[in-house]
């Protein structure tokens, strides 16, 4: 049995019972118990599993969560407790300097952007909140103000408070104003606060998840809900790595790896990024947090399957491994760049491999692969080689769609693969997410929608996330003409 994460924002009492209950089922002789056991106990399955001890069931779930033992995943979920915040859990507050740290600062839940929109009105209801509170005033980058308050009591700057147990230089990287603060205000209040004792890598851990939200992710912005980066990122990113901010911040680059603006990522590189045993938060969360070489690397196979080439050419400048397998996550394959590139319809980005040396032989399968996604109709590949490829990659037209274009929609069909076979559309994977379909009608691309009709695409097929059909998902995202198309089309068609 394979090794597993441990699960998001663990629960020591939940893993307690979980030991309880393996306990309990090796007692009672339970096939798929024992053969656990015998996998990942160094003493293998009990001779008299009646007898047998909880410590040892806790040592093989620990092993099962990938810790060398039970006391020290008790150690890491500690270390997860006491870092664990939900910001976009913290619920309205009638204390109006509360309220307005609520909702100054980036949660990365839903709410944010409407809600830092709402902040100002409370500080206007309120205007006395501005003065007296250390939160309040680093959030607002009032220098003079935390100057004050330091002056009376040098701790506030270290101290946690406000609604997200935060301390000041947090509220102030998070805060997102409109209008903003300047950048003078804002480099002197960060360096105020440094000064006085405030931790460059501080952080906290979303959720429980394990890759922590640092300053720098707070200042460079990003994610998955596109939160906006603060006004003053780069000057305020650089006070925080000359004060020793570590540059191998894994929440930092995944936020910013879907912006094809390299900004982010040339500032981490000078400071670093790359190098050294990755900082305090990996010191603390060990094999959690990718490694700084895992990094790059991770940043390498994004660039290469979303055509990134400024990106590859930026991390290839700086020593990255070009002919080492690529990381093999997100069903990405564990090929070489090159490969990747090619397979993925990312024919720019392999010309520029290609031209710093890293050009390699190709699979017979992978060869199919890149000749459909460029629409080659002159590779006409051997009928077992194609059978291959199409089993390898049973869902290449939704990546044909996504990645490549109408021509190699077609071949695809004419070649055998299933138009309405379901795939990633972020990344190509065979992961069973949406069809084709559905991505041109969450697009709202009319002429992609309809060829994939006249090619056979089923209409009423629902995707693998939401259940959701393709006219669904155009009504979803806006797309009337497209809802109308589609409540016409039917399968076959």
């Amino acid at each position: 049995m394979p090794t597993v994460p441990l699960p998001d924002d663990p629960d020591l009492g939940q893993l307690r019972k979980q030991a309880r209950d393996l306990q309990t089922s090796v007692r009672a002789a339970w096939p798929g118990s024992l053969d656990l056991v015998a996998e990942l106990h160094p003493d293998g399955a009990p001779a008299d599993p009646a007898r047998w001890p909880l410590h040892a069931a806790q040592l093989v779930l620990a092993r099962l969560y990938r810790f060398p033992s039970w006391p020290a995943m008790v150690r890491h979920v500690g270390i997860v407790a006491e870092h664990r915040r939900a910001p976009d859990t913290a619920p309205p507050s009638d204390d109006p300097a509360t309220e307005f740290l609520r909702r100054v600062c980036l949660t990365f839940g839903g709410a944010d952007g409407p809600l830092q929109a709402t902040a100002a009105a409370v500080l206007d209801a309120h205007p006395g909140i501005a003065r007296g509170d250390v939160w309040v005033a680093a959030a607002r980058a009032d220098v003079d103000e935390v100057a004050r308050l330091l002056t009376a009591d040098p701790g506030l700057a270290v101290r946690e408070g406000g609604p997200h147990r935060w301390p000041p230089i947090a509220y102030l990287v998070f805060a997102r104003h409109d209008p903003a603060p300047g950048r003078d205000a804002v480099v002197a209040t960060a360096r105020l606060l440094l000064d006085h004792g405030a931790d460059p890598d501080t952080g906290y851990l979303w959720h429980g998840l394990p890759s922590p939200f640092t300053l720098l992710t707070g200042a460079f912005g990003g994610g998955e809900g596109g939160q906006p980066p603060h006004p003053h990122q780069h000057a305020l990113a650089r006070v925080l790595l000359d004060a020793g901010a570590d540059p191998n911040d894994a929440q930092a680059l995944y936020n910013r790896m879907f912006d094809p603006a390299d900004d982010h990522l040339e500032i981490l590189l000078a400071a670093g990024l790359g190098h050294g045993d990755g900082g305090p938060w990996r010191r603390r969360l060990g094999s959690a947090l990718d490694s700084p070489a895992e990094l790059l690397r991770q940043q390498l196979s994004w660039a290469v399957t979303h055509d990134l080439v400024g990106r590859v050419a930026l991390l290839a400048e700086h020593g990255v491994d070009l002919l080492a397998p690529l990381p093999g996550r997100y069903g990405v394959a564990e090929r070489p760049p090159y490969a990747v590139a090619l397979t993925s319809g990312r024919f720019a980005v392999a010309d520029l491999l290609e031209r710093l040396g890293a050009a390699v032989p190709l699979e017979p399968t992978e060869r199919v692969l890149a000749a459909v996604l460029a629409g080659d109709r002159s590779a006409v590949p051997d009928p077992d080689v194609l059978a291959r490829a199409r089993a390898a990659r049973p869902g290449l037209v939704v990546w044909a769609a996504v990645a490549a274009g109408p021509d190699a929609v077609r071949l695809a069909v004419e070649l055998g693969w299933d138009v309405s076979a379901r795939a990633r559309t972020d990344v190509p994977s065979e992961q069973g997410w949406e069809t084709a379909l559905h991505h041109a009608a969450g697009r709202g691309a009319v002429d992609l929608a309809r060829l994939l009709l006249d090619l056979g695409a089923d209409p009423t097929v629902r995707d693998g996330r939401f259940a959701a059909t393709p006219a669904e998902w155009a009504g979803h995202a806006g797309h009337p003409e497209l809802v109308s198309v589609l409540g016409r089309a039917r399968p076959g068609r």
